[in-house]
This record gives structure tokens, sequence and C-alpha cells, in this order.
């Protein structure tokens, strides 16, 4: 029996945010790496697509903060 061929449009999965920089920051509660929490980490294979994308959104809002942040030290 041949493999099941994905539908056609089907939408792409949710990639995973994991850049292989696991670390958690200290006081910061979120890895170095990707941003996210543990419990988004460990939840993460068992989120649907549309829980990934909120985890998704949730850590563009953390790098923008992060950023802003370096920003206001740097300056």
């Amino acid at each position: 029996m041949p493999a099941p061929q994905p539908l056609p449009n089907a939408p792409a999965p949710v990639p995973s945010p994991c850049v292989n920089v696991c670390r958690m920051e200290p006081g910061g509660g979120v890895c170095a790496g990707c941003l996210r929490t543990l419990e988004e980490i460990a939840a993460w294979s068992r989120l649907d697509d549309a829980a990934k994308r909120s985890v998704w959104q949730q850590l563009e809002e953390r790098r923008a903060a992060r950023a802003l942040r370096a920003a206001t030290a740097a300056g």
C-alpha cells in the first residue's frame, strides 16, 4: 500500500522556534535561544497549529520588548 499523500493546498505545519541554543535565562524565565518559557517548550508537541501560532506571536512581542530594553540600556 503506498504512503498517504498530503492533501492539496494543506497548510504547512507550524515550525518549532527552537534554534538549538537551549539555555534558560537567569531571572527571565525564557530560553535564551527561542525565548519560549519552559511550559511552552514542554507543551509544543501537543499544541495545535492555532496555539503554536499564538506562541509565535508572543515570541515576536518578547523579541520586540528585548530589543527596546537593549536600546534603552545602550542609549
